[in-house]
């Protein structure tokens, strides 16, 4: 029994040995082999917001941050940043990154943002090319697809030629030898005849540029010569377009959109429907839609408003107004359309309501100081602004305000002429009150409200008398489109005024008489691209 003894205790002792040997070696003792890696162009911060990332599945992107945040989703392949930063990046394109933007998402091959930075760049080259240093590191051949894009956005083709006259000027050795094929992409022949003969030859003369003299040269003869030698390149396309819709064609309730190509200075019916809009309404435009309100069917005022889609082109049924309104006027701010006043049953209104297209409904809102009909109106400062009027068959001089954070109504100074169907249109911190009826006539006045100031002052009369016209603002200019004479006669001329130097100039007719008008401008692409330009 004692040896047994003995032999258990040998055997535990044993069995401890090996089992102390066992967690002494190398698999419990020693750390396990730890491989570090090293990011010396990942910052801290950076990575700090990848790991939160992983954490709350959200990251903050920042002008900042953009960029190195951007490099590290490269790095590690998450999709996820990368694209939040792509997104952060089409938000803040601006004149002064624009080029920088396009470089990192050609860098990266990110084809979306690539999209957006070039065709911003396409429609703001003049001041791409005046303001953004970057713009005299664009590659060659950059520069030579936007400057043969027909979507260039530029009033004169002179500034084309200007930009990449100081793009080469910028490193003359190395560029001199690209001015034949950068040149031969600027669309000389719509340059004037006399810019090319006072300023282009005897600059490049002075320079002994005799490449570019002898381009020169030969472009000059092929205008002289053009129409029977080849035709000449066709006129770049606009970044926007104006539309013209609703009132009355001859005779006939408008069923026609008009639109006008700014470069073309033309005009063509781009929409023709069966379905004609109430006589008496107002149209308005915002956020891809024609919202048709009120007006009068035979001797039935509406309250009913209509909307046309620019996506599907197709007339459908919005939300009802509460109060019935002929003659309403209307504007659009901040995707709310506001309709105010008009008439009903031969009262007059000073009644106003707002729609809000996203519920499909309209709300009163205070109703304005004065009745009005057929007033004009603008929008300022986020604040709307209204003018005159009739009631019944009496113009009106009073003005007031709308402030929608307060909802409250502001009497403004007065207009020193009494008048209605007039157009309104803002600028510049300024409104343009223009033309209108009054006392049975026309009226061809301009006058000018100035908020800050509260004061009036008049500017260049119209060339002619009219009412009941469009108005719109399009690349700093002021249009009157279309409208009645005195005689009620439907007018197709269009008149534009140059603010800076304080003149009208006749423009290209509509393509339909069209009197009651409404205008708006539009971007050509997208909303343009759907009447097929």
């Amino acid at each position: 029994m004692t040896e047994i003894f003995f032999l258990l205790c040998a055997f535990l002792c044993r069995f401890v040995t090996i089992l102390f040997s066992y967690f002494n070696s190398d698999i419990f003792n020693n750390k396990p082999e730890v491989n570090v890696f090293y990011f010396p162009h990942v910052s801290s911060n950076v990575m700090g917001l990848v790991v939160e990332y992983f954490y709350s599945q959200s990251v903050q992107v920042t002008e900042s941050t953009v960029q190195s945040l951007l490099e590290t989703a490269e790095l590690f392949k998450i999709k996820s940043i990368a694209q939040a930063c792509c997104d952060f990046l089409q938000q803040k394109l601006s004149i002064n990154n624009c080029i920088s933007i396009l470089t990192l998402a050609g860098h990266y091959v990110y084809a979306d943002l690539w999209k957006k930075a070039s065709l911003f760049i396409l429609r703001h080259f003049q001041d791409v090319a005046d303001f953004c240093p970057e713009f005299y590191t664009l590659p060659e051949q950059q520069l030579e697809s936007f400057i043969e894009n027909n979507e260039l956005n530029v009033r004169e083709e002179r500034v084309v030629f200007e930009a990449v006259l100081r793009w080469i000027n910028h490193a003359p050795e190395e560029r001199r030898r690209l001015f034949p094929a950068l040149m031969s992409k600027v669309r000389l022949q719509q340059i004037l005849d006399k810019y090319l003969v006072e300023t282009v030859c005897p600059e490049n003369m002075k320079r002994r540029n005799a490449h570019f003299v002898a381009m020169v040269t030969t472009t000059m003869r092929v205008l002289r010569n053009s129409n029977l030698v080849r035709p000449l390149p066709g006129p770049r396309q606009p970044a926007e377009v104006l539309l013209a819709f609703g009132g009355s064609n001859i005779n006939l309730l408008a069923n026609v959109v008009q639109l006008y190509n700014v470069r073309s200075n033309c005009w063509r019916v781009v929409c023709d429907k069966s379905i004609c809009l109430p006589e008496f309404s107002k149209c308005v435009y915002t956020d891809g839609f024609i919202y048709c309100i009120g007006g009068l069917v035979g001797y039935t005022c509406l309250s009913s408003v209509i909307k046309f889609s620019f996506a599907s082109q197709i007339w459908e049924e919005a939300g009802s107004m509460h109060e019935v309104r002929a003659q309403p006027t209307a504007v659009a701010l901040n995707g709310f359309v506001y309709a105010l006043g008009g008439w009903i049953e031969g009262q007059t209104l000073n009644s106003a309501e707002r729609f809000e297209p996203s519920t499909n409904q309209w709300k009163f809102i205070s109703p304005m100081e004065h009745r009005r009909a057929d007033a004009g109106a603008t929008t300022l400062n986020g604040k709307v602004y209204v003018f005159g009027g009739f009631i019944l068959d009496e113009a009106q001089s009073s003005a007031e305000c709308y402030n929608p954070e307060t909802n409250q109504w502001t009497l403004i100074p007065h207009m020193e002429v009494a008048r209605g169907a007039m157009g309104a249109i803002a600028y510049k911190d300024q409104i343009f009150v223009m033309g209108g009826y009054s006392n049975g006539m026309c009226l061809s006045n301009v006058d000018v409200y100035d908020p800050a100031l509260m004061a009036w002052r008049t500017a260049a009369h119209m060339k002619s008398c009219c009412c009941s016209f469009g108005v719109a603002l399009l690349e700093d200019q002021l249009y009157v489109v279309g409208g009645f004479n005195s005689d009620e006669i439907h007018l197709s001329a269009v008149w534009r005024y140059d603010v800076e130097n304080t003149t009208w100039n006749v423009v290209g007719d509509l393509a339909v008489p069209h009197g009651a008008i409404s205008c708006c401008v539009v971007e050509r692409i997208p909303y343009g691209a759907a009447f097929h330009l």
